[in-house]
């Protein structure tokens, strides 16, 4: 199995919140539809029975993960994340929505799906997507936002997590990271939603910030959206499409 689908687990969702008192335009997220996720596998090809055995095994994994990435688990299965599962330098996707090449993506939602139309998609999607902050990098307890040129960094330590429970009954886990500084320019708060409830690597997030860790929670139209930035326009695509 590609390595890169071993490591899915994605989002898609939820309301909009701007920092006022920030220099950052500061837009938030939540999740209700994304990608794949971890499984972890062994294929025993020497003998049939074996591998029999260890293919129903998978299957098992690989309809485990289905539930969790649907937002079907329990209590006792979540555990803390830290911040290195975040690690990296990431871009938004938001500019690729703007000049056209997320329209393949909408196209093909629209098609496997009676809901709405390729238009109607991208214009959910440009709410969603919606921010100023086109990069944020991540090195060990350092966030770093990058918005018109300008680079604001700060120090974060982990504040939880909080499971949600959405109007369709399947759940989500937010997991917070508190601002440890005094800059007024910085977001006291960071959320996490890639519909992960372990720690694992994440291959793209939605990004919910603000000042109030409450009224994050209930940001659900408004989820700026980041993939690692050594992707071009057609990487993020493949990447969509491949869900």
């Amino acid at each position: 199995m590609d390595p890169i689908l071993t490591r899915r687990m994605a989002v898609a969702a939820i309301s909009a919140l701007t920092l006022a008192t920030a220099p950052l335009a500061l837009a938030q997220s939540d999740s209700a539809a994304s990608e794949a996720h971890d499984h972890d596998h062994d294929h025993d090809h020497d003998h049939d029975h074996d591998h029999d055995h260890d293919h129903d095994h998978h299957d098992h994994e690989h309809d485990h993960a289905k539930d969790i990435y649907a937002g079907y688990f329990d209590d006792d299965q979540i555990k803390d994340r830290p911040l290195s599962d975040w690690e990296g330098d990431w871009q938004s996707v938001y500019p690729y929505l703007l000049d056209g090449t997320l329209d393949e993506v909408f196209a093909h939602k629209a098609e496997q799906s009676d809901d709405k139309t390729a238009e109607e998609y991208k214009a959910y999607y440009e709410i969603g997507y919606e921010t100023d902050v086109d990069r944020i990098v991540i090195d060990g307890s350092t966030v770093s936002f990058h918005e018109d040129g300008q680079v604001l960094s700060g120090e974060y330590a982990s504040d939880g997590y909080e499971v949600l429970t959405y109007k369709a009954g399947n759940r989500g886990v937010r997991y917070i990271f508190e601002y440890q500084g005094e800059d007024d320019s910085l977001p006291n708060y960071i959320q996490f939603s890639d519909h992960a409830i372990y720690p694992t690597e994440a291959d793209h997030y939605h990004l919910y910030w603000g000042d109030d860790r409450a009224a994050l929670l209930e940001e659900v139209t408004n989820w700026p959206t980041y993939y690692p930035s050594e992707l071009d326009g057609q990487g993020i695509v493949d990447e969509m499409l491949a869900h």
